[in-house]
């Protein structure tokens, strides 16, 4: 089921739509050497084949796993005797380039730039990181990216009413839950969801009337998931989320882990779920426990870095991490009662004291003198007001860290008041 054109060819709008830099490319047969990059399945060798079939060049075909510099050297000459006697063009495709060592990615440099042969690298490795630097230079990164559910679904249709190299001489009735099953669960790789809807297709038995009828039963057996109710788009989405904060919050981790798991389950944005414990870190554990922000961030880094199936992990390690720490939202209040403030009230002009004295002119002008240096005092405190009329927004509680800082802040309020009794503020 391959595409054999632009016309059959799904997804990657973004390049090969009508007008795109990709496709005017091939339709003007001004392709230079490319490195196409993404995820498994989304058409990269296809996309190759394509090219080749578009710009009338030959199609030479490498690996970077099984193909070694000797075979590389055959194929080079091979295509500067086919240019130099029939003036036919070669199109190199060598898949998962980024396998090649250095060495053997250099041999190519002098015939790329001779125009000897084109390049069409593929990789799944992003290839500024794998790929050498001036075989890069030399190169337009073309990014694939999975297909949606749509184009999956599409792709399957194809399949099941092609005569030629499909299903179409078969009778066959899939339900479109089940088309959409296997679309989502493909997680945008189509060769996945296409062996899925065969091995259905063919352990399926057909009725009295010789038709075969696929449900979702059908298709959750044929890709080894099951369906979970859950659309990235729809209450469930809320619902779940909403569950899941509210047990890291109601401090019960095993609530919070069976959330995490359905909605890793379903395929939720793992970026997503790993913003949201940022979050909840600092509206809900607050200065509570400081180390819970440290946590959740170094999980969001985590999952950037490795990514699915191993995000999971510290995903898990920082929900586990947020639902057992102490909880406080007194930092979050405070902002709120801060801005509320800001927005309705009358704004506060900033004290003298406290202005910038960078310009001395001014300073002397203005009066912009009188600031105290904490640091110059002994526990690096010094009574001084830094907001008139005395005013307060954040009020720690007594859980955790924050029952320290509230004895600290309780401290230095009651020097300050001293003070103020003493007429020694500014």
């Amino acid at each position: 089921m391959r595409p054999r054109s632009l016309e059959e060819y799904a997804g990657q709008e973004h390049i090969l739509a009508p007008g795109k830099l990709l496709r005017r490319a091939i339709e003007a047969d001004r392709i230079s050497s490319i490195i196409l990059f993404g995820p498994p399945g989304t058409g990269k060798t296809t996309l190759a084949e394509i090219i080749a079939s578009a710009t009338q060049s030959r199609f030479e075909r490498l690996s970077g796993v099984e193909s070694n510099v000797a075979d590389l050297r055959r194929v080079i000459a091979t295509a500067a005797n086919r240019l130099t006697n029939k003036g036919e063009k070669t199109i190199l495709f060598i898949d998962e380039i980024h396998r090649w060592n250095k060495a053997q990615q250099d041999v190519l440099l002098p015939d790329v730039e001779r125009g000897t042969v084109r390049l069409i690298g593929a990789t799944t490795h992003n290839p500024f990181y794998y790929i050498n630097s001036p075989l890069v230079s030399r190169s337009q990164v073309f990014q694939l990216e999975p297909l949606t559910p749509a184009d999956l679904v599409k792709l399957q249709k194809r399949a099941l009413t092609d005569e030629e190299r499909g299903f179409g001489k078969m009778k066959i009735e899939v339900a479109e839950e089940a088309l959409l099953h296997l679309a989502t669960v493909a997680d945008g790789d189509a060769r996945k969801c296409l062996n899925a809807l065969e091995i259905a297709v063919v352990t399926t038995e057909p009725d009295k009337a010789g038709v075969i009828h696929i449900d979702r039963a059908n298709a959750e057996e044929s890709i080894q998931k099951k369906a979970v109710v859950y659309d990235a788009g729809d209450d469930q989405h809320y619902d779940t989320i909403s569950a899941f904060i509210k047990s890291v919050r109601g401090s019960d981790p095993d609530a919070a882990l069976y959330w995490l798991a359905k909605m890793l389950y379903a395929g939720e944005d793992i970026r997503f779920l790993a913003r949201r414990l940022v979050i909840l870190a600092s509206e809900d554990i607050g200065m509570a426990d400081p180390q819970g922000i440290v946590i959740a961030v170094a999980a969001q880094q985590s999952v950037e870095f490795i990514g699915l199936p191993e995000a999971q992990i510290p995903l898990a390690h920082a929900t586990v991490y947020l639902a057992t720490a102490p909880k406080s939202n007194r930092a979050y209040a405070g902002i709120l009662a801060a801005k509320k403030e800001v927005q309705e009230g009358v704004t506060l002009a900033v004290p003298r004291h406290l202005r910038d004295k960078s310009s001395k002119r001014a300073a002397k002008a203005f009066g912009h003198e009188g600031y105290q240096y904490s640091h110059d005092f002994e526990g690096a405190y010094v009574p001084q007001a830094y907001l008139p009329e005395g005013r307060r927004y954040y009020e720690p509680s007594d859980q955790g860290y924050e029952k320290r800082v509230r004895e600290r802040l309780e401290y230095w309020r009651a020097l300050f008041e001293q003070a103020q009794a003493e007429g020694k503020t500014k």
